[in-house]
């Protein structure tokens, strides 16, 4: 399975032919959708969600399924789509690929914000996304993608959430706030972990991609 980083929170997965895409929002490149058979979106914040591009890539392809909360099911609603509403604990396949969903709730942003819904897939067994929080899965994590910034977050939840977790390997998403100097910070402290976990942990810039086991 090849695992892609676009821009800020999107990610693009490919196996067999076949292209599954988290989380397209208004950060990542439109590029991502390109051939994708199914999307999987954690929650409705602008950065995790398009409704125009989603609408985009489903009239070229009516057959495309997305995957999402009740919430952001209902803000797409009219699509040309399959839209698929899930729960935590819900188990789909989708484009060929396996997954879990896991989570509820997005993490807390502010005193004055109700806290939103937030789902986190687990895709064949082997890439854990969280969305906007830091869901402990009960099962074992080979690959996360851990937020690396945002306003709702700070270095040492990242650092806490990759100890809970401790998995094989995990590659920073959520960083298109960050400027040059920012992203340098994020590769120390990653670096820093993976030495103490022993573990590949470090930020891919976007366009860059990986083979997963």
């Amino acid at each position: 399975m090849r695992l892609t980083k676009f821009g800020h929170a999107c990610v693009r997965l490919e196996k067999d032919d076949s292209v599954l895409v988290i989380d397209p929002g208004a950060f990542s490149e439109e590029s991502a959708l390109e051939g994708a058979r199914a999307v999987l979106i954690t929650h409705e914040h602008f950065d995790h969600v398009d409704a125009d591009r989603l609408r985009r890539a489903a009239e070229a392809d009516p057959s495309l399924e997305i995957w999402t909360n009740e919430t952001v099911a209902a803000t797409l609603a009219g699509l040309p789509a399959k839209i698929q509403t899930v729960r935590d604990g819900d188990a789909f396949e989708t484009a060929g690929f396996g997954v879990r969903v896991v989570g509820e709730w997005h993490a807390a942003v502010h005193p004055d914000m109700p806290i939103i819904g937030n789902v986190g897939f687990l895709v064949e067994e082997e890439v854990f996304y969280p969305g906007d929080a830091f869901t402990v899965p009960e099962m074992e994590v080979p690959t996360l993608l851990v937020p690396a910034n945002a306003p709702w977050m700070k270095v040492w939840e990242m650092v806490e959430y990759l100890r809970r977790v401790r998995p094989a390997r995990a590659f920073a998403t959520h960083d298109g706030l960050l400027n040059d100097r920012g992203h340098r910070m994020i590769d120390r402290w990653l670096e820093m972990e993976s030495e103490h976990q022993r573990a590949d942990m470090r930020r891919l810039p976007p366009g860059e991609s990986v083979t997963l086991p």
